[in-house]
């Protein structure tokens, strides 16, 4: 379990922005602070 301080893993996603493009968390570290939020089954239609 992460505590606090922790340095989160690095992974990678698709950006949303520009199509093809990957994005990845290590990309902003040291210059912005980035909030993740999961929404489980949110957009679905379960």
């Amino acid at each position: 379990m992460p505590e606090v301080g922790d340095v989160a893993p690095d992974f990678e996603l698709p950006s949303h922005l520009e199509k093809g493009k990957k994005v990845k968390l290590s990309d902003f570290r040291g210059q912005k602070n980035v909030v993740i939020a999961f929404y489980p089954l949110a957009w679905t239609p379960v």
